[in-house]
């Protein structure tokens, strides 16, 4: 895959669809790849949303049928991951001091401590991530509703996606994360999207 010089994807089954309002500073480093769903059943309500001022948006959105848009440049910071978890916690290796940090510290806190780590010693933030959206809206209702299922033409792309992106980014493939994983959203959301 290719990028032009302002970091939009120059391929035939890539939709340029430019959505200045996502971009929130310079993003100089690619660390890894956040999969997400959007919370919306069509691709054309998401692409309306990312209009609005103050929008919060990944960097592509795969359609259920499989159609690929690029919204954001791959040089632009979205804001799409949220306050990260600590990574060390759920991979088991934080010193005995961090954990015991880490049950006295608010979300906003532990997000402040990983953001002074780098990748792969906390997870890809806004700052160092490529974001990916999947078209699917959540199904019943409460906290941790579940999401659509991701239809195979959906992951078909996002494996095509993924693949492309982490070798043109050279990150490796332990980068590429649910959102969930990453930080604290619905532990539902994108849980059968595929790469």
């Amino acid at each position: 895959m290719a990028f032009d010089k302002d970091g939009w994807a120059v391929d035939p089954k890539i939709t340029v669809a430019r959505r200045p309002n996502l971009a929130h500073g310079r993003m100089t480093t690619v660390s890894g790849i956040i999969v997400h769903q959007t919370g919306a059943s069509t691709a054309s309500s998401t692409l309306n949303s990312y209009l609005q001022d103050g929008a919060n948006g990944a960097h592509f959105l795969i359609d259920k049928n499989g159609d690929i848009y690029q919204t954001g440049s791959v040089f632009w910071r979205q804001w799409h991951v949220g306050k990260l978890k600590p990574r060390c916690m759920l991979e088991k290796r934080c010193t005995p001091v961090e954990v015991k940090n880490f049950a006295h510290m608010t979300y906003a806190e532990i997000n402040a401590y990983e953001a002074k780590k780098a990748v792969p010693d906390r997870y890809p933030s806004n700052d160092d991530s490529i974001g990916i959206e999947l078209v699917g809206a959540p199904t019943g209702t409460g906290p941790n509703q579940g999401y659509e299922t991701v239809t195979a033409e959906q992951n078909a792309s996002l494996a095509w996606l993924v693949k492309e992106l982490t070798e043109k980014f050279g990150v490796p493939m332990t980068e590429v994360f649910r959102h969930p994983a990453v930080s604290r959203k619905n532990e539902h959301e994108a849980e059968s999207a595929r790469w």
